[in-house]
């Protein structure tokens, strides 16, 4: 009989019966040598206690075998099919609390793993319900200029004024799709940023590149106030990106004759870069709401823009150890602060 097909009934009875046959055997051998009854009836009653205690003791590992068994299936039970706790148990130095404490381990990180999976699950769907809500705009104006094209005879200047218009709804068309490309493989962790102890004032004059002839067309005067010395651990690419997105927003949100001001100072663990404006301002109760991806307020609806500028920038400076603060007032203007951990 091969062993894995014994059953704990069967080897708790083969011992017994083992144990009978050795204690009657010891007992005939040891009256036959000394052929005194009273060494058989001793001999008899050692053997029936000796074999009671044991029938005690394969009782009492089967009855925990028993109990084990019915508290792994239950715990197998939960982590297939549901999202209760797991089960607590008491610290006890044996083998069953091990195997109890290593699967309660094995339930929580699964039911970690569903949750992330779940919350993936649903940031795609907002993503692709944001696409979707974003997409929808320029591709209906691209139809409606193109049926008036087809369909109708329009002079050469409403042609031209037509064709304007499509590339326009192209250009939003493909600066939505960049930025979704950059926010997405930043997500996914596809692009890595890589900071290093660098000067700041290379990487802010990148980013001020971007908006100068923008700010220029304006007449908004900007001022910068950074020294050449100053270092920061910082990614330079995605930091002027991000430094760029925050500059674009004040100068998009800046009134015509308004101002810009730069300031970098050091500080014990971060280097602080604030970017102040003149603009519109932002209301204190949206101030926690400007970096959600696709946000824009009520108010700029009809200023270019997508709302995402905001929110890629924020992923960029937090993913290299920084963070961002807003202080801002309506009517007066906002300060947007950039912290980066000091190299």
């Amino acid at each position: 009989m091969k062993t894995e097909k014994l059953s704990v009934n069967k080897v708790c009875v083969a011992v017994c019966v083992f144990l009978l046959l050795l204690s009657a055997s010891m007992s005939t051998l040891l009256y036959f040598l000394t052929e005194n009854r009273l060494v058989l009836y001793c001999g008899l009653l050692y053997s029936v206690a000796v074999l009671g205690c044991m029938a005690l003791f394969l009782a009492f590992i089967r009855r925990k075998l028993a109990l084990f068994s019915d508290a792994l299936c239950k715990l197998l039970d939960d982590m297939m099919s549901s999202d209760q706790e797991p089960p607590q148990y008491a610290e006890e130095e044996n083998l069953f609390y091990k195997i109890q404490h290593r699967l309660s381990r094995l339930y929580e990180v699964l039911r970690e793993s569903k949750s992330s999976i779940a919350k993936e699950r649903a940031d795609l769907q907002e993503l692709i319900s944001d696409i979707s809500h974003q997409v929808k705009t320029p591709i209906a104006n691209l139809k409606m200029l193109d049926a008036t094209l087809l369909e109708q005879n329009v002079s050469p200047e409403k042609q031209r004024e037509f064709l304007l218009a499509m590339n326009s709804q192209l250009d939003k068309l493909d600066f939505l799709m960049q930025a979704m490309i950059k926010t997405s493989r930043l997500e996914a962790g596809v692009i890595a940023l890589e900071p290093k102890p660098q000067a700041i004032y290379d990487t802010l004059a990148a980013a001020l590149g971007g908006i100068l002839l923008n700010a220029e067309q304006k007449k908004i005067a900007v001022t910068v106030d950074c020294p050449e010395t100053v270092s920061a651990a910082h990614d330079r690419k995605w930091t002027t990106e991000a430094l760029f997105n925050i500059l674009d927003n004040a100068v998009k949100y800046t009134p015509a004759g308004g101002k810009i001001h730069v300031a970098v100072a050091c500080w014990e663990m971060y280097v602080k870069i604030d970017i102040s404006d003149t603009g519109i301002g932002i209301p204190e109760q949206h101030q926690g709401t400007i970096f959600k991806r696709f946000y824009r307020e009520d108010s700029v609806h009809d200023a270019p823009g997508i709302g995402i500028g905001l929110y890629l920038a924020r992923e960029i400076i937090t993913r290299q150890g920084g963070y961002i603060r807003v202080v801002s007032q309506v009517g007066t203007g906002s300060t947007f602060s950039v912290f980066l951990p000091r190299s």
